[in-house]
C-alpha cells in the first residue's frame, strides 16, 4: 500500500535472479532486495507494507521447506534469541508461518560489515581485537547464563555496526543451531553440525557442544583477529575436522611476533583440545579480557580519529512514502479529468474511477490509522517484555558471575586439597618409616632420642596436614553451598522467564493477527487503487492539456535518480547502489 505497483517492482534482471523480490510475506512485509543467504535461509530485505519499519526477513530455502528439522531450527533460532535478549545478539521481531507454508523470521535490519569482511583486510589492532572479543564473550555470558549454546560461531555470524556512537559494535546472528543435540526429535544421534573451520574438538567427535564449545570458537575468531588468518585450514572437511580433534594450534606469536603474550596465552587456552582445561566460562574469559584491556595502551580506532572514522557513514534503507500519497494522486487524477472534460461531458466509466481513487485513499489513510495504533499497541507489549527480560537476564548475569567465582574458588580448593593429599601420603611413608626406626630403638633397647623425635615430627607433620585438609574441605562445603543457592536462585529466574516469554508471545501473536488481517485488507486497496490509476493513465496520458500534470503524477511515483554520490566502502545489510527501491 505504500506504493504503486510499478514503482517498487524488482527490475526485470532482479527478478530473474529472485522471483520473490516484490512479494508480500504474511500480508505485510514486502521484499525490496536480497542481502544474505546462510544454510538455512535466504534474508531479504523487507519493508512492512503500511508502517514504514525496515526489517531483515530470513525465509526458509524452497528445497529445505519439506525438512521438518530445519523448520524446527529457525523457530529455535527466534526463541533462543529473544530468551537472551543481548545489546550484541540480533533483535527478533516477529516470526511465523505463511499460507503457503512457508517459514519467516523478522529480524533487525543491521547496516554494517560482517567481521569476515574487516578479518580479510589484514589483522586487527590488539586493542580493537580484544574489544570485539569482549563483546562477543559479554553475549555468549549471558546466552549460556539462560541454557542457549550457539554451536556455530564463526565470522560471518560476526556483524559490525556502529550505534550509539560507538565503532565496531558487535552483533551476533544465526542462533539457529542452539542446543540442537539436546532435541532428539531434531537430530540424529552423533550427528557432527557447524562450520568445520571453528568447529571444536568434542563437536567434531559427534559430541554435544556445551558453552565451551562456543569457547574455542571464540579462540578461533581471536586467533584469525591477532594474526588474520585460520589456526587450522585444509579443503578436505574430514582432515579438517581430524586437524581439531588432535592437531595442536600454531602459536600466534610465531605468526605476529609482536603479539601481547598474555593475548597468545588466552587464545591458547581457549583452544585446549581438553575442554576442562580452557576457561572455567565465558565470564572467566571476560575477566581475564578485561584485565587485558586495562593494560593496553588506547589506539586511535578506540577514539574514532583513525582512517576508518573518516569514512562517511553507510546510506541507510531507502525512504518509502505512505498511503497519504494516494489522496495526493487523486487529487491530480480529478485536475486532469476536468481539464479534460466539461462537468457533463466526463465519460461515466472514468467518472466513477475518480470517485473510486478517492474513496480507496480515503479507506486506505483510516486502515493505515488501525494498523498504526494496533501496531503501536504490539510494540508498546514488545517494548515491557524486552525491559522485563533484560531485567530478569541481567540478574541471571549477576548472579552467574558470582556463581563462576564462586565455582573456581572451589576449583582451586579442590587442587589444594589434591595437592595435600599427595603431601599427606608421602608424609604418611615417612612416619611410618620413622615409626618403625622408632620401634626398632625401643625394642632393642637403645637411647636413641632423634629417632623418635624424628618419628614424632613425621607425625606431626601428617596431622598438621589432615587439619589443613580439613579445613580446606570445610571451606569447600561453605562455597559449594554457596553454589548451590546462586544455581537455585539462577534457576528460579530463569523459569521465570520461560513461563513470561510463553504468556507474551500468546499475547504478541494476537496483535500480530489484527495488523496481518487489516494489512491484508490494505493490499486489496492497493491493487484496486494500482489498477484504477493504470487505466486512468491510459486513458489520460495522450491528452496535451493533462501533460503538466501527468509529469507531476510521473515524478511523484517515480522519483528522480539522486546525483552521483562518491564511491562508499561495501556495506553488508544495505542495499548496492544498483538495487531497486
Amino acid at each position: 500500500m505504500n506504493k504503486l505497483q510499478g514503482s517498487n517492482a524488482p527490475t526485470s534482471k532482479t527478478a530473474a535472479a529472485d522471483a520473490s523480490l516484490g512479494k508480500v510475506i504474511a500480508g505485510r512485509y514486502r521484499l525490496e532486495a536480497r542481502i544474505g543467504e546462510g544454510g538455512m535461509g535466504v534474508v531479504y530485505r523487507a519493508r512492512h507494507v503500511l508502517i514504514d519499519r525496515v526489517v531483515a526477513l530470513k525465509l526458509i530455502r524452497p528445497d529445505l521447506r519439506g525438512e521438518t528439522h530445519l523448520r524446527a531450527w529457525m523457530l529455535r533460532e527466534a526463541r533462543a534469541a529473544n530468551r537472551v535478549d543481548h545489546a550484541h545478539i540480533v533483535d527478533i521481531h516477529d516470526i511465523g508461518e505463511t499460507e503457503e507454508g512457508e517459514l519467516y523470521l523478522v529480524m533487525e535490519y543491521l547496516v554494517g560489515v560482517s567481521l569476515s569482511s574487516e578479518i580479510a583486510r589484514g589483522p586487527f589492532q590488539l586493542t580493537r581485537a580484544v574489544d570485539v572479543l569482549e563483546q562477543m564473550c559479554a553475549a555468549l555470558a549471558r546466552a549460556h547464563d539462560l541454557g542457549v549454546v550457539h554451536r556455530d560461531l564463526k565470522s560471518d555470524n560476526i556483524m559490525l555496526i556502529n550505534r550509539g556512537g560507538r565503532k565496531d559494535s558487535v552483533k551476533i546472528l544465526d542462533f539457529g543451531l542452539a542446543h540442537l543435540a539436546r532435541d532428539p526429535r531434531l537430530a540424529p544421534k552423533g550427528a557432527v553440525f557447524g562450520t568445520p573451520e571453528y568447529m571444536s574438538p568434542e563437536q567434531a567427535r559427534g559430541e554435544e557442544a556445551g558453552p565451551k564449545s562456543d569457547l574455542y570458537a571464540l579462540g578461533i575468531l581471536f586467533f584469525e583477529m591477532c594474526t588474520g588468518q585460520l589456526p587450522f585450514k585444509s579443503s578436505d572437511r574430514e582432515t579438517l575436522l581430524e586437524m581439531q580433534r588432535n592437531a595442536p594450534p600454531p602459536r600466534p606469536r610465531a605468526l605476529r611476533p609482536d603479539l601481547n603474550p598474555t593475548a597468545e596465552a588466552i587464545v591458547l587456552k581457549l583452544l585446549e583440545k581438553d575442554h576442562r582445561k580452557r576457561f572455567m566460562d565465558a565470564h572467566h574469559l571476560q575477566e581475564e579480557l578485561k584485565a587485558l584491556q586495562r593494560s593496553l595502551p588506547q589506539q586511535a580506532w578506540d577514539t574514532g580519529t583513525g582512517e576508518a572514522a573518516a569514512a562517511p557513514p553507510p546510506p541507510p534503507p531507502p525512504q518509502s512514502p505512505g498511503v497519504i500519497e494516494w489522496g495526493s494522486r487523486a487529487a491530480l487524477f480529478s485536475r486532469m479529468v476536468s481539464r479534460a472534460y466539461y462537468a457533463n461531458n466526463v465519460p461515466t466509466e472514468i467518472g466513477d474511477a475518480v470517485q473510486k481513487v478517492w474513496d480507496l485513499a480515503a479507506k486506505a489513510n483510516r486502515l493505515e490509522g488501525e494498523v498504526a495504533s494496533h501496531t503501536r499497541k504490539t510494540e508498546a507489549l514488545e517494548r515491557r517484555g524486552r525491559a522485563l527480560r533484560a531485567e530478569i537476564g541481567r540478574k541471571v548475569e549477576e548472579l552467574a558471575h558470582e556463581e563462576s567465582r564462586v565455582r573456581r574458588e572451589i576449583a582451586g580448593y579442590q587442587e589444594d586439597g589434591d595437592r595435600l593429599r599427595a603431601e599427606m601420603a608421602a608424609a604418611e611413608q615417612t612416619a611410618a618409616a620413622a615409626r618403625a626406626m622408632a620401634d626398632a630403638v625401643e625394642v632393642k633397647r637403645l637411647l636413641d632420642r632423634a629417632a623418635f623425635e624424628r618419628a614424632g615430627a613425621a607425625a606431626a607433620k601428617v596431622e598438621s596436614i589432615r587439619e589443613t585438609i580439613e579445613k580446606l574441605q570445610q571451606k569447600r562445603a561453605t562455597r559449594e553451598a554457596v553454589a548451590r543457592d546462586l544455581r537455585k536462585q539462577i534457576e528460579e529466574l530463569r523459569g521465570q522467564l520461560a513461563r513470561y516469554a510463553e504468556a507474551l508471545e500468546e499475547d504478541l501473536s494476537g496483535g500480530r493477527e489484527k495488523v496481518a488481517l487489516r494489512t491484508r485488507e490494505g493490499l486489496v486497496f492497493e491493487k484496486q487503487f494500482t489498477e484504477l490509476s493504470n487505466m486512468l493513465v491510459t486513458h489520460l496520458k495522450g491528452r496535451p492539456e493533462c501533460r503538466d500534470l501527468m509529469s507531476e503524477l510521473i515524478t511523484q511515483v517515480s522519483p528522480p535518480a539522486q546525483q552521483p554520490q562518491p564511491p562508499k566502502p561495501p556495506v553488508v545489510g544495505a542495499p548496492r547502489p544498483n538495487e531497486p527501491r
